[in-house]
């Protein structure tokens, strides 16, 4: 163990025949029929099953889990349970263990703390039932257990990136006069924001495989963008995000993963109108920009060990007007107001400020060329330029929503410029300056 005053750093199985081996898993995370997606809209229809995508990766008798879930938030208490109960499946440490919402919005949210504060207000909006998140959790341990048992040996890692035509666009636009313009997530239609430039987003998806001799075992995808299309509808779905991961993996016969980016101001919204002929679109050419990672792909000989980083995130909750618990606590109760601002305003952002003096984990897993970053929240895109301008000779794939319970994490620009995402963030100005310092020191060791 090496630590420092702010991270920790373990590497494992760097002697000089170290055993490297992988297993995934796949959990059913679909509530059934009753049960509450985003924010408040009980579900009726199944589009796509919901899963839980992950894989367990052990290095020098060490493991470590990375999982997916095909929801839109899981934050808090609840982020923190599913770590735990992962860790106990794959006998692993929690804190090596990532819990990733890939974001879509046709899925639920989790928040045990927010669920408990609504049900203690007046008249409150329904969220997801104990009965169902036990059974799921029940799910998820099984297989992460099971899958432990299958543990096989890969020896080499593969990195490869490759653009993304037409998926991404910016969120944050500029009129005239400087004021901000948000496109949302469908954005598409509006002819004028269709028409729009694309604006600051990163093109570029990054694949990491992992591979024994030239098979490969998993592969992990990293992709900026909001993955939504649709909400509110009742159905649930994996959105175009889903559909290409899981047409990648029939055509491959490889277990594919996918984590979502800094996407905080970065949506599809100039190329979604909201038809099924744009969600087709999308998942096509975000499919053709994983194939073409993928044939990008060049696999080597893992060289040294594998290195996990952990480094505290203690961001505050805001005091500001508007903002302060106070504020939140009178949001949640009241009963005439709208209800997914009593959720997402109130019950959840109230959590967040009650769990705050247990710090938020930044963590970093380095393999080979490449370093892998899982950051709370939803962070902006300059959090992910930062991290891969901070390691400029290593192959760097960041993941954000990877504990949503901060909401947004803003720069301290957008707080100054206005616009939508900071009056979504939990924490206030200065959430900058933290973020980049654990991101600064989770890299420092691979430059």
């Amino acid at each position: 163990m090496i630590a420092a005053v702010a991270a920790a750093a373990c590497t494992f199985g760097a002697d000089a025949a170290p055993a490297f081996r992988a297993a995934t898993f796949v959990c059913d995370a679909t509530p059934p029929p009753g049960e509450v997606l985003v924010w408040t809209t009980p579900l009726t229809e199944v589009a796509q099953p919901l899963l839980a995508k992950g894989v367990v990766i052990e290095a020098g008798g060490e493991r470590i889990v990375l999982c997916t879930f095909d929801w839109c938030e899981i934050c808090n208490d609840t982020e923190l349970a599913l770590r735990t109960r992962l860790a106990e499946a794959a006998g692993a440490d929690p804190a090596r263990v990532v819990v990733h919402a890939v974001h879509q919005h046709a899925a639920p949210w989790a928040d045990s703390g927010a669920h408990a504060l609504l049900d203690a207000a007046p008249n409150p909006p329904r969220h997801l039932t104990d009965a169902f998140m036990e059974a799921m959790t029940a799910r998820l341990y099984a297989a992460a257990k099971e899958s432990v048992g299958r543990l096989r040996t890969f020896d080499r890692i593969g990195i490869g990136q490759a653009k993304v035509e037409r998926v991404a666009s910016a969120r944050r636009l500029r009129a005239e006069d400087g004021k901000i313009i948000v496109r949302y997530s469908g954005g598409g239609k509006d002819p004028a924001l269709a028409a729009a430039p694309e604006g600051d987003i990163d093109p570029f998806l990054k694949t990491v495989t992992l591979a024994a001799g030239e098979q490969a075992v998993v592969r992990l995808h990293f992709y900026a963008t909001h993955p939504q299309t649709f909400a509110c509808t009742g159905v649930a779905s994996s959105d175009f995000v889903g559909a290409a991961r899981a047409a990648l993996e029939t055509k491959e016969k490889v277990f594919q993963l996918y984590f979502t980016g800094c996407s905080g101001d970065v949506t599809a919204g100039k190329y979604n109108d909201g038809a099924d002929a744009a969600r087709e679109g999308l998942a096509a050419r975000l499919l053709a920009g994983m194939e073409a990672a993928v044939a990008a792909t060049r696999l080597e000989p893992i060289g040294g060990g594998i290195r996990w980083r952990t480094a505290p995130l203690p961001l505050a909750s805001r005091t500001d007007k508007g903002y302060t618990e106070a504020d939140r606590k009178a949001r949640l109760d009241n009963p005439a107001g709208e209800a997914g601002s009593r959720v997402y305003g109130g019950a959840m952002a109230l959590a967040f400020a009650r769990r705050s003096a247990r710090p938020l984990l930044v963590r970093g897993l380095a393999i080979g060329p490449a370093d892998m970053l899982f950051l709370p929240g939803e962070p902006m895109l300059e959090f992910q330029r930062f991290a891969q301008a901070a390691s400029p000779s290593r192959f760097v794939a960041v993941a954000g929503y990877c504990d949503c319970g901060p909401g947004y994490i803003c720069t301290d620009a957008a707080f100054a410029e206005g616009g939508y995402e900071p009056t979504a963030a939990n924490a206030g100005p200065g959430s900058e300056a933290l973020l980049k310092n654990a991101i600064r020191e989770l890299l420092a060791e691979s430059r």
